[in-house]
Order: C-alpha cells, then sequence, then structure tokens
C-alpha cells in the first residue's frame, strides 16, 4: 500500500536560520510548526520514539528572545532549527548543534529488540514505515531519521553509520544521508567501524551540519566536472539490475550536467568482499580462531582491509570520485531482507573509513526511491557534499 505523495518540502534548515536571525521568522513558530507535522504524520510513520515537545518549545523561545535583545547573530548559523537526533540517547552528541542554535524536537526510531540491525526501526507507536509505501521498510539503523527527513517532518536529523546505516535509508528513502570518514568526529564504537552522519532534503543543509560539527569553514567551489570511476557492484556484490540501472543513469545526468566526467582507471576496481572481515571486527571477543566455525579471523579481516584499501588508494590516484549503487536492492518488506545483505555495497568504507554520501538518484518500478553512492579519499567531506549541492542546483535548473 503506497502512502501517497509526500508533503510539499518546508524551508530548509539554511533557509530557516537565515530567516530567524533576521527576525523574518520566529524559532518558535517554526518548531511549533514542526510539532505539528509530527503529531499528525508520526502515528502512520512511526519515526519517533520520544517527542520533546515542552523542551523544544522554551528552547526556541530562549532563542527568539537572545536574537530580540541581541540582533542577527553569525555565530548561530543553525538558529531555530528544528532537528531530530537518532536514538534516545541521541542528544550526548549533539552539543554542536545546540550551541550553532538548533532546537531538537525528538529521538527518532532505531531497530527495537528482536529486530535484525539492517531491516527496520521501532517507534513509539509501532514498526516505522517507509514513506513512500508504508509496506516497504525505510532502511535502518537510522530508519526513523530517514523517514521523518523524507516526509519533511524536519530538515535533517543525526545519524550514524557501521556498515550503510545512514546511506542505505538514505537510498531508500530518496534523501541525502552522508557518512564522515572514520575518526574525523567522535564515535562511542570501539571497532572504529560505526561513524556519526546526518540525513537531510538538501545537499545544502547536510553541508550546513557538517561544517557546524567539523568546524571546517564554507568551502570554496568544486572545480567541476570532477574525475569520477563508476563500479555497478565493487567486483564482488551482485546487485540487482534495476538500483543499478537507476544509479547509472543518474551518473549519465551528472555527466550531462558537467558535474562528473567518467574516467577508467588503471587497473578495474576488484574489491574482496569486506562481510566476513566486518563481522569478524564486529564480534565482541572474536580471537585468533575466528568469530565463528568456518569466519574469517581478525588477523583475516586485517588482512582484508589492507588490500581493499590498496586497491582503493590506487583508484582515487586516478579520480577523485568512486560511484555505485547506494543499495543493492530496493526496499523490502517489513518481513525482512531475507538472505540478501542490503550492506553489501556500504561496508566497504566502514571497514576502510572512507567519506561516503548517498543522494537520490530516482525512483524504481514499485515507486521506491534508490541512490547513488558517492565515495571520495579520506577527509574529502566536503567535495562529496559540493558534488551533490551542485547536482540539485543544476536538476532545478
Amino acid at each position: 500500500m503506497a502512502t501517497g505523495p509526500l508533503p510539499a518540502a518546508p524551508l530548509s534548515a539554511a533557509e530557516i536560520a537565515a530567516g530567524v536571525r533576521a527576525r523574518e521568522l520566529r524559532a518558535a513558530d517554526v518548531v511549533a510548526e514542526a510539532l505539528d507535522r509530527i503529531e499528525r504524520a508520526d502515528p502512520q510513520l512511526c519515526a519517533f520514539v520520544e517527542v520533546w515537545g515542552e523542551e523544544a518549545l522554551r528552547r526556541a523561545g530562549e532563542m527568539d528572545g537572545r536574537l530580540d535583545r541581541r540582533g542577527a547573530d553569525p555565530s548561530l548559523p543553525l538558529a531555530g532549527v528544528p532537528v531530530a537526533v537518532k536514538g534516545r540517547h541521541g542528544l550526548r552528541t549533539a552539543g554542536p548543534l545546540l550551541a550553532a542554535g538548533a532546537v531538537v524536537v525528538g529521538a527518532t526510531s532505531v531497530p527495537g529488540p528482536g529486530t535484525p540491525w539492517q531491516t527496520w526501526g521501532l517507534g513509539a507507536r509501532g514498526r516505522t514505515v517507509n514513506p513512500w509505501r508504508a509496506d516497504r521498510t525505510p532502511g535502518g539503523s537510522s530508519a526513523g531519521a530517514a523517514a521523518a527527513v523524507a516526509a519533511g517532518l524536519v530538515p535533517l536529523a543525526t545519524g550514524s553509520d557501521g556498515a550503510g546505516s545512514v546511506r542505505i535509508p538514505a537510498a531508500w528513502c530518496g534523501v541525502a544521508g552522508l557518512k564522515t570518514t572514520s575518526g574525523r568526529l567522535p564515535s562511542g564504537d570501539r571497532t572504529g567501524l560505526a561513524v556519526p552522519g546526518v540525513l537531510a532534503r538538501r545537499a545544502a543543509d547536510a553541508e550546513l551540519w557538517w561544517r557546524v560539527v567539523s568546524g571546517e569553514p564554507a568551502p570554496a567551489e568544486a572545480a567541476l566536472p570532477v574525475t569520477a570511476v563508476w563500479s555497478p557492484d565493487l567486483g564482488f556484490a551482485g546487485p540487482d539490475p534495476e538500483p543499478v540501472a537507476l544509479a547509472r543513469a543518474a551518473v549519465e545526468r551528472l555527466e550531462a550536467a558537467g558535474v562528473v566526467r567518467l574516467v577508467r582507471p588503471r587497473m578495474p576496481l576488484r574489491l574482496t568482499d569486506p562481510g566476513p572481515a566486518w563481522l569478524a571486527l564486529r564480534t565482541p571477543g572474536a580471537g585468533p580462531a575466528g568469530a565463528e566455525p568456518g569466519g574469517t579471523d581478525l588477523a583475516g579481516a586485517e588482512r582484508v582491509r589492507a588490500e581493499n584499501d590498496r586497491r582503493l588508494a590506487a583508484l582515487f590516484a586516478d579520480a577523485e570520485l568512486l560511484l555505485t549503487p547506494a543499495a543493492p536492492t530496493a526496499p523490502h518488506g517489513h518481513e525482512g531482507p531475507g538472505d540478501r545483505y542490503s550492506t553489501s555495497l556500504t561496508w566497504a568504507f566502514n571497514l576502510s573509513g572512507h567519506p561516503a554520501l548517498s543522494m537520490p538518484a530516482g525512483f524504481g518500478g514499485d515507486g521506491c526511491p534508490a541512490g547513488l553512492q558517492l565515495v571520495a579519499p579520506h577527509g574529502r567531506e566536503a567535495l562529496l557534499l559540493a558534488v551533490a549541492r551542485e547536482a540539485e542546483t543544476r536538476a532545478k535548473g
């Protein structure tokens, strides 16, 4: 069953913040409108586990009072912007957003007890649904974040990505989703595989989030076209034909718009399947004998990591970006993915630590979105965001 067309996009985070700073908008009004959207839509979406309405309105009122007294404040790049955080503990890492003037309205859903981490979220009212088709999953584990952003409840939401947990729901819900370079931002994951990320309806808002949390200045315009290598499967993944075709069509649009220029690497990219290595590194107590009988041991996992790192370094010596489908399948139903790993095209870059972004790539025959994954050298988040932003701008033009 389809949920029908999504609501018109509310103002972007950048537009909200500019309007609040200029006193053309009241933060309290913006936040009240976001809370109203959540109240009306969340009984169906189940994107939130908690909504902090009273506290959000209090903080918005304080923001209005501060700006009324002091006037426009350039130190508040997110002034009055309603944002959602991933899970009940998401506030622990929201300090930079709060300091920048954001107003947290609630905590988004993640998989509940007994639900596989790669599958779906569990909100306060039940399982989280894909805003485009309620019988399909939004992806996980940043399930509620992607659903809330795609449905226009908030302009951006925080996520975390340990195997594709930002990029897969971004792809399946039709929004932008950024996974940061391993080690660039604080993460509580002992393995280093999971890193912070963001989901946003507009790439410019994801870029604004990145500047706030990283402290990087606004980047100079990217020199276009950016050289890129296309890989439908990374040499091992076996994705379905439709997500490959949609991602490839998105690449062709980027080429036609002058955003990227495809180049042929000196050696075709063929990564070793990172799945067994990822699982060995992720399994507590994995030792020389491996995580399970027949599994990859920790030494073997590091060998896979080193070899894939070498192959990726060779590719990035020839090009600035790697382009792939974001997910190997269309969104599956709430019964789960079966034996298919939806992470097959994403978790290689948690193992390698490269930053990666999923941007919308069109719609499949089932009416659900698909994503194009952009991967950049370590530390080049700004490049990913600039390419995604330029793609949006040129598509509108």
